[in-house]
């Protein structure tokens, strides 16, 4: 009778993987793959506190809101802000996938990417929203980590990986070997400062107020980090500062890159930094294999070869980078036994089983 129900328990609690990023989480069900891909946004009434819309139904009121409505990110450089929208924003990911098979609720295992460098405040934070949102057990694991596993790079060999995760909110960059980060470094600045690279620029050269949409499609559509082969251009639409009026002005691709130099220039200076401390042995080996890219931010035009041309080693952007976290997320949930040193120990964490 125990066997049939711990099997019967096992079917209806979809074990799970989550990316849980500035800019869009991502959830991995064991056995099926990527089923949730959603902005991290949340919609509040503030005079109620009730949630009205999260992902993309809430990012699509955000600039567009009345005053007692807030669309918000509660998570800030891939840290939880706000704890109780984390908790609500999670709980709404957990129901989803559950939903989908039954109409009863089930506690599934979950495994969530965090940064390197948070705190161990910062961690317990995770822990206990995915928790709160109805986990039954919380395993963590660093995003460069799960990156790299994505990637289907071999990070339990003794040989050197290098990745370099450039998400919404930071960029990490980290050097695998036997299934542990022996060099890692956390940069402040990837997609969302872009974006807010844009905006400024934009007041400054044109006295035009845009928003975060448009900024971002800006930097999609032509954005780059060195010289395009054919010059690009596009509307860029906004309130003029000065007139107050609506206005549309034509901005170059020559003119974005200029607005993105300085945050380009400094991720690039991370991965040369992370390359210096770098122990030798696995220096070698990395100029074997090369330096790998990935997260939304490494889909920046021409980013890669502008790494490539000032580390000296071949780069490359791995395959689906919008899904690398959470796709190595799932495959050390698919075998817990196997990768389950590649996971942050926590005492009070339930074990696998």
């Amino acid at each position: 009778m125990k066997k049939i129900f711990d099997k019967f328990a096992k079917l209806i609690s979809e074990d799970i993987a989550i990316d849980l990023g500035t800019a869009n989480s991502l959830v991995y069900v064991r056995g099926k793959g990527v089923v949730i891909s959603e902005p991290s946004v949340v919609a509040v009434n503030q005079k109620t506190g009730q949630i009205l819309a999260i992902g993309e139904e809430a990012k699509k009121m955000v600039g567009r809101t009345p005053a007692h409505i807030t669309a918000t990110r509660p998570l800030i450089a891939g840290v939880v802000s706000d704890f109780d929208v984390t908790e609500q924003m999670l709980r709404y990911f957990i129901e989803k996938v559950h939903r989908q098979r039954f109409p009863f609720r089930s506690r599934p295992r979950v495994i969530i990417g965090i940064p390197c460098d948070v705190t161990e405040v910062e961690r317990r934070a995770v822990q206990d929203a995915a928790k709160n949102a109805g986990a039954r057990a919380v395993f963590l694991i660093e995003e460069p980590m799960a990156s790299a596993i994505g990637a289907r790079l071999p990070v339990q060999d003794p040989g050197g990986n290098f990745i370099v995760d450039i998400g919404g909110g930071t960029t990490e960059v980290a050097v695998i070997s036997l299934g542990g980060i022996v060099v890692s470094r956390t940069l402040r600045i990837a997609g969302n400062k872009l974006d807010e690279d844009i905006m400024q620029f934009a007041q400054e050269e044109y006295k035009l107020l845009i928003g975060e949409r448009t900024a971002e499609e800006i930097k999609i559509t032509i954005g780059s980090a060195c010289p395009l082969r054919e010059r690009k251009e596009m509307p860029m639409r906004g309130r003029n500062l000065v007139t107050g009026l609506p206005e549309e002005v034509m901005v170059s691709d020559e003119e974005i890159r200029r607005a993105l130099e300085k945050s380009v220039r400094q991720i690039v200076s991370i991965v040369k930094n992370t390359v210096e401390e770098t122990p030798p042995e696995l220096l070698a080996d990395i100029m074997t294999r090369g330096i790998y890219l990935s997260g939304g931010g490494s889909l920046l035009q021409g980013l890669a070869t502008v790494i490539e041309k000032e580390i000296k080693m071949t780069t490359r952007i791995v395959d689906d980078p919008l899904t690398a976290v959470v796709r190595g997320a799932g495959l050390v949930l698919e075998d817990l036994d196997k990768l389950s040193e590649v996971l942050i120990e926590a005492e009070e964490l339930e074990p696998p089983k």
